[in-house]
């Protein structure tokens, strides 16, 4: 089973789904996976030098009291999972075409998941920016990448035009928000379901896929 996942690191519900997925296939240990990053950036219009994290709040989120209610609500619904959100942290709101990048090179080497997992915690608790080429270096090491081959590797251009196929084919899949997941290319869902929900859809899959072997 191959199952896509696009999402973006600066996407709090991504981090919230993607845990529940992986731990929805925990439950389903005979299940052989192979989870696919895709990358979508919620904003890829934002400089490369990224924004204040003051500005985004006022602009997107319609100012700090309304911002710090949904906030608590992420906050409320990541702890359910383990995870734990530090807005006040964070300063910027970063461009993530290279964190995007630095998932499909970490990919390649069978670690992606430890690669997104270590850029979500770098944004959403310790306050990082994660559309800077030092952090982004920093947090690939810390996951067994080679710094230095990193820090060449975001100097250049290499799997840019992947990140902009993904997101083309998420347009055309009518994707306006993330995480969205796609089982071997024909079974469709979105949002951070709940955990038992993704376990469903798994045993449904199957199903469905046992029921058409039959056929």
């Amino acid at each position: 089973m191959q199952i896509e996942v696009w999402a973006d690191v600066v996407c709090p519900w991504c981090w919230i789904g993607e845990t529940r997925l992986f731990r929805a296939l925990e439950q389903r240990p005979d299940i052989q996976a192979e989870v696919v990053w895709r990358p979508f950036q919620l904003q890829p219009d934002i400089p490369p030098e990224g924004l204040p994290w003051d500005e985004v709040v006022r602009t997107k989120f319609g100012g700090p009291e309304r911002a710090r209610a949904m906030f608590q609500h992420v906050a409320d619904a990541g702890a359910g999972d383990g995870l734990r959100f530090d807005f006040e942290r964070i300063a910027a709101h970063p461009n993530t075409r290279d964190a995007h990048r630095l998932v499909l090179l970490a990919q390649e080497a069978g670690i992606a998941r430890e690669m997104a997992e270590a850029l979500f915690r770098a944004n959403f608790q310790e306050g990082r920016d994660v559309g800077k080429t030092g952090v982004l270096a920093d947090v690939a090491a810390g996951v067994g990448l080679d710094r230095d081959r990193v820090a060449r590797f975001l100097a250049g251009d290499q799997l840019s035009r992947v990140v902009d196929e993904s997101q083309a084919e998420a347009k055309a899949l009518g994707v306006d928000g993330v995480p969205f997941f796609v089982i071997d290319g024909k079974y469709a869902f979105s949002g951070a379901q709940p955990q038992e929900t993704f376990v469903a859809v798994l045993d449904r899959v199957l199903a469905m896929e046992a029921g058409a072997e039959a056929e």
